[in-house]
């Protein structure tokens, strides 16, 4: 966080984090993985942070400008859950990519932690990211997320149903199970989208709580019907 927001987590003057980080980060991989090399993933990670502190960027502009509440992108990096929350997803899903175990799942469980977002690391996020509010949110291993996607609080992007071994009946793993989203969709809250086959085109937005299992072409705009509120006189 120091490398990529110094604003906020380092401290003026500080040598560059880099050198600690790659320290650090070999010492637990040679833990987790003793038959690898240990050295080459963590090259291969910091060699990574450069197009990771990009994409981060991207997302703290698409949050300031997306937020009429933001006053400025030092705001959206000090205040905002949702940029915690993917700046962490951005650095996990370098590692899960490089197949390091069990350390990116405890990267998003610590944000999960701390803000209330479930991002799992393997999910595939493109740039200008922003989960506004974003407490509830949820988003699957296999999803895949274009660029310029919103979303807001209590939103899932999750499986249907689990495929199981028909002769050991275990559930079948490493298979496409969550939703895909294309480019420049805004989806609002509370909305619940499943399934491995499902797609929302580009440019659609989605309701609040909506239930979709199909398939949305591009430039839709889905939303359920509001109920008729009854209003009663209070005696």
């Amino acid at each position: 966080m120091a490398l990529l927001h110094p604003c906020v987590y380092a401290e003026l003057g500080a040598a560059d984090p880099v050198p600690g980080i790659a320290a650090d980060l070999e010492r637990e991989i040679r833990l987790l993985c003793p038959g690898r090399d240990a050295a080459e993933l963590v090259r291969a990670f910091v060699a990574a942070l450069p197009e990771v502190k990009r994409l981060v960027d991207t997302d703290v502009q698409a949050a300031y400008e997306g937020d009429p509440a933001a006053t400025s992108r030092m705001e959206v990096v000090m205040a905002y859950p949702g940029l915690y929350a993917v700046t962490v997803h951005r650095l996990a899903h370098v590692l899960y990519d490089l197949k390091v175990p069990i350390l990116p799942r405890i990267m998003s469980e610590q944000a999960h932690s701390k803000t209330g977002i479930d991002i799992h690391p393997g999910a595939e996020i493109g740039e200008r990211f922003f989960i506004d509010h974003g407490t509830g949110v949820v988003v699957g291993e296999t999803t895949v997320i274009g660029r310029n996607v919103k979303l807001y609080q209590g939103v899932t992007l999750g499986a249907l149903s689990f495929d199981k071994d028909p002769v050991t009946g275990a559930l079948v793993k490493g298979v496409k199970r969550h939703p895909n989203v294309e480019d420049n969709v805004v989806i609002y809250a509370g909305a619940t989208i499943l399934g491995g086959e499902t797609t929302i085109g580009h440019d659609s937005e989605i309701g609040g709580s909506v239930w979709l299992i199909s398939s949305v072409p591009p430039n839709s705009r889905v939303y359920n019907m509001p109920p008729k509120p009854t209003i009663k006189e209070k005696r």
